[in-house]
């Protein structure tokens, strides 16, 4: 599964502002879908797919290895 950050969010163009609203939408919806793990407060990442759906587009995002 792909994720994706705020940080993601903002090289891709988007503010600051909007990424972390964008992230926090995208977190609620995963916890709707019954996935509690995303209620962490902690937690900055979410599938693309989730935020794919928030945005009504398809983002081009290739998968990075984090070290």
């Amino acid at each position: 599964m792909v994720t994706i950050t705020k940080h993601d969010l903002i090289e891709l163009g988007y503010g600051t502002s909007q990424s972390a609203s964008i992230i926090r939408l995208a977190k609620c919806l995963m916890v709707e879908k019954g996935f509690a793990y995303y209620c962490s407060k902690r937690l900055a990442r979410v599938p693309v797919s989730a935020v794919e759906e928030i945005l009504g587009i398809n983002l081009e995002i290739e998968e990075k290895i984090h070290a």
